[in-house]
């Protein structure tokens, strides 16, 4: 799960209700930059008040039940998890929610197809930063009587759900996906919530699913589904709670790389495992630091080149198939130095050059799909020029522009100063290949 951080093009607006409590709801979902994260800001508010789509956001208690909530100084937003789904089950990582109410409004058929309509209309924007993806490396397990929550480790993301209920209707159902926008839009977004008739009788009684009705839910009897027309999967139900599970996941803050398998569990248990999980990635997340981009980690998750090869250190600005800033720090303890020249010391002029090619991989390897899959190759080097000599204790600042780009081919103009001076200078031709 290489990539860069992204958000959505334009805002998108919706009118309707709230699920639980009825209640009217306007809701713009909006561009956030880097970093940012999800945040809904309850705009109702004086002043607007932000709550962040984290684990550490959800109440101890929810005395809603069948969702999850968010709350910060007393004040909450209900059943944020479709929203959630549709956000991070299309692969985008900063947006803002802002509300008029207390709880997102409810799709008319209950999924979150219109949500994800909606922001695949808006137009993904790609925001030159990487994602900072949560890796399995070992076995994380919940268990909670007949529930079970595992995180395994998988090189990519696959999400395994079994449910089994006493209601002969629904009885035992098994699926499994490979999850990305593509699937996630086609398979899983589609699929309604639901409930048992008379789960929905003691919800009315406590007063909630007040804008809940057969239109944006199916309901279940004891031996039929009171809805007209057919399901819209032969296996919805478990569809439906693989859509429920990715909201709750998403309050990670972070893609997850990795096999999430669960039997049986619902918003509660899925917060508590989410919860295991953040006390784990909370430890080992790097801090996001001023003025640099991508760091070693985030350049070794992209870049096959290590060392003695590996000849860029940090890159500080990226602009999406435009251009990319990095630098090279250069020590004496370079391997190079020992033979080029003792007593004389100086960077190779072909490896300034190899250094400001690797700093174009990370542009040129961000600008394609699948990017830990590819490698690139160069094809020629025109216009190449070396004012001054790099020496021990010099730090290379590498600026290149992206001339053209077709098909797997590119050219890239670079340059290479030292203290602001200009010290090396080329056109580079490279293409992209299968690793």
């Amino acid at each position: 799960m290489i990539g860069q951080q992204t958000t959505i093009a334009r805002a998108v607006n919706f009118d309707g209700q709230g699920l639980h409590t009825g209640n009217r709801v306007r809701m713009t979902l909006s561009p956030a930059p880097p970093d940012h994260g999800i945040v809904f800001r309850r705009v109702d508010r004086d002043p607007p008040l932000d709550l962040v789509a984290r684990v550490e956001s959800v109440p101890e208690h929810n005395d809603y039940g069948r969702n999850t909530t968010l709350e910060r100084d007393g004040v909450r937003v209900h059943t944020v998890e479709h929203v959630l789904a549709a956000i991070t089950g299309l692969g985008l990582d900063n947006l803002v929610v802002e509300l008029d109410s207390n709880e997102p409004v409810e799709p008319s058929d209950g999924s979150c197809a219109a949500f994800v309509e909606h922001l695949r209309r808006a137009g993904v924007q790609r925001q030159g930063t990487p994602k900072r993806t949560f890796v399995v490396r070992r076995a994380h397990t919940f268990q909670d009587g007949d529930v079970e929550i595992h995180a395994l480790p998988y090189d990519g993301f696959r999400v395994s759900f079994t449910i089994h209920y006493d209601n002969p209707v629904i009885g035992t159902q098994h699926a499994s996906f490979e999850i990305d926008p593509e699937v996630f839009a086609r398979e899983i977004a589609p699929a309604r919530t639901f409930a048992l008739l008379r789960d929905v009788r003691a919800l009315q009684a406590k007063g909630l699913i007040r804008g809940g009705s057969l239109e944006n839910a199916v309901v279940v009897d004891e031996d039929r589904i009171l809805n007209e027309g057919p399901l819209r999967f032969p296996d919805e139900f478990v569809r439906h709670k693989i859509l429920d599970l990715l909201g709750d996941l998403a309050l990670l803050g972070c893609p997850i790389r990795g096999h999430v398998i669960s039997v049986r569990s619902g918003h509660d248990t899925n917060v508590q495992f989410v919860r295991q999980l953040a006390a784990v990635a909370n430890a080992s997340r790097s801090p996001v630091r001023p003025g640099i981009v991508w760091d070693i980690v985030d350049i070794e998750r992209i870049m096959p080149h290590r060392y003695p090869f590996l000849l860029v250190d940090r890159i500080l600005e990226f602009e999406d198939r435009k251009r990319v800033v990095g630098i090279k720090n250069v020590t004496m303890n370079e391997p190079f130095f020992q033979g080029h020249f003792p007593g004389h010391p100086i960077m190779p002029a072909v490896l300034i050059i190899e250094a400001m090619a690797q700093c174009g991989g990370v542009l040129l390897l961000n600008s394609v799909d699948n990017p830990e899959d590819k490698l690139m190759y160069f094809m020629g080097i025109d216009k190449a020029r070396f004012r001054k000599p790099v020496l021990p204790g010099d730090q290379l600042r590498f600026e290149l522009q992206l001339l053209r780009f077709g098909g797997s081919v590119c050219k890239m103009e670079g340059k290479a100063f030292v203290d602001g001076e200009l010290v090396a200078e080329a056109e580079l031709l490279s293409t992209v290949i299968e690793r």
